[in-house]
């Protein structure tokens, strides 16, 4: 963080601490002192294993050292500044806890982003982003039942998202590695084409591959498509029929022509402005719904093309899938979510090649989110200097309320830390009725 007084101290540690502060008297007071915290400091100097006993410890050290970044680790068994006392004890030096988390960076999009590469980040190719933000957030809620999610915009050109309820936080290496491969739909690419794991064709309509179909489907048409351009770049467009099996050549030679002459699907209205890409889409579409309502009479019947035309109606609703997915679906980086030892940047910090803020994002509003509208350190500090001008007092420790994190922190509140501590003071608040209610030695 470039200047200590834009960083939400109060907040980070109202998260952190999980309701363990020493208000009351089930919370667990060696707790946040057990948390790794990881400065960069400047020269790319890294300095691990800081911990800090409370609130104030760790914005007193984040102010005198103002660190370029903070990375956040797990909770180990003993205070991390510590660790050289146990090693080689039997307890040892260990993670006992750490919240799940993902990272999906743009990056590994290239293949599919017309507007830019590496580092690159706008609007147009956003919604690859708020489309992955929508998948994550339907499955680790509605498919695992967390409900304390948190993502993060990672300040240049991806997505941070933190999964903070207590089971999650629990969840040993092996656990962390089967949720984490739940997502991995994405395999990588061969010979041009995305390698997918939908399953074999009979069994591609798993619940979780049908919902996030609905979800990819919308937002490759609505979305994708439109600001990407696609099927107007000639690579991406001989790209995209290439998932169309090679047995419908003269499909693909059809949809070909009527791309070509600038032909119409009439199953797209005029009057939406769907744009070039979509309208090809749109005649992709009716080709292959056209072939499999021919093919549909024969498959029904009890002949012996019927097994080759059932068989062939698979490939061709499949293809049309597999485009989505390929282009849509998430593309984890999958060792940040496997280890719990794995550090991650920390919210709030300014990323230090483009001095953007790591804001949180409300997944609600993921299409809605500009990452080009991101607070920037230089504004921020401009608008600081501006109310200290104006006549406010000195610093109260919370200097950024008089700036646009202000807004960043309210959705950190509202989106996340809100209910997360309202059902820490319950768990606590259960704890001290079970503790009462035990049976005990004393006459």
């Amino acid at each position: 963080m470039a200047d200590g007084r834009l960083f939400p101290h109060q907040e980070m540690y109202k998260w952190l601490v999980y309701g363990n502060d020493s208000k009351h008297p089930q919370a667990d007071n060696s707790f946040f002192p057990r948390r790794e915290f990881c400065f960069t400091l400047e020269g790319d100097i890294f300095v691990r294993y800081q911990s800090f006993k409370d609130c104030q410890d760790m914005q007193a050290a984040i102010n005198s050292r103002c660190p370029a970044k903070i990375d956040i680790g797990p909770v180990y068994n003993v205070d991390p500044q510590r660790r050289s006392a146990y090693t080689g004890s039997s307890s040892g030096f260990c993670p006992v806890e750490r919240e799940l988390v993902f990272d999906i960076d743009l990056t590994d999009y290239d293949d599919v982003r017309t507007c830019g590469k590496e580092g690159h980040i706008c609007s147009k190719c956003w919604p690859l982003m708020a489309a992955a933000i929508k998948i994550l957030d339907r499955g680790l809620r509605e498919d695992f039942g967390f409900q304390h999610i948190l993502f993060v915009y990672s300040g240049r050109r991806g997505v941070h998202c933190w999964v903070c309820d207590d089971r999650a936080r629990k969840l040993s290496d092996e656990q962390r590695s089967a949720v984490a491969n739940y997502f991995a739909v994405y395999k990588g690419q061969e010979k041009g084409l995305v390698k997918l794991g939908l399953g074999p064709n009979d069994r591609s309509d798993h619940p979780a591959i049908t919902q996030a179909y609905e979800i990819l489907e919308a937002a490759f048409e609505q979305h994708i498509l439109p600001e990407q351009r696609l099927l107007e770049d000639s690579t991406q467009a001989e790209a995209v029929l290439g998932y169309v099996p090679s047995d419908f050549q003269d499909l693909k030679q059809s949809v070909q022509q009527q791309w070509a002459s600038g032909a119409h699907s009439s199953s797209m209205d005029d009057t939406e402005g769907g744009g070039e890409s979509q309208r090809r889409w749109q005649i992709l579409k009716a080709e292959v719904d056209g072939l499999i309502r021919k093919l549909q009479p024969t498959a029904t019947k009890d002949s012996k093309n019927r097994a080759g035309a059932q068989q062939a109606i698979s490939q061709l609703s499949r293809c049309l899938k597999e485009i989505v997915f390929a282009y849509a679906y998430p593309r984890l980086d999958m060792e940040v979510s496997k280890k719990m030892n794995h550090l991650l940047k920390a919210p709030f910090c300014v990323h230090p090649k483009t001095g953007k803020v790591c804001v949180p994002i409300d997944p609600e509003l993921a299409w809605e989110f500009d990452p080009d509208a991101v607070p920037t350190v230089a504004g921020l500090l401009g608008q600081l200097n501006s109310s200290r001008g104006s006549g406010s007092s000195g610093s109260t420790g919370e200097d950024w309320r008089s700036t646009d994190m202000a807004a960043a922190v309210d959705t950190f509140h509202s989106c996340f830390l809100d209910v997360l501590q309202a059902e820490a003071r319950s768990n606590l608040a259960a704890k001290a009725r079970e503790a009462a209610a035990a049976p005990t030695l004393a006459w």
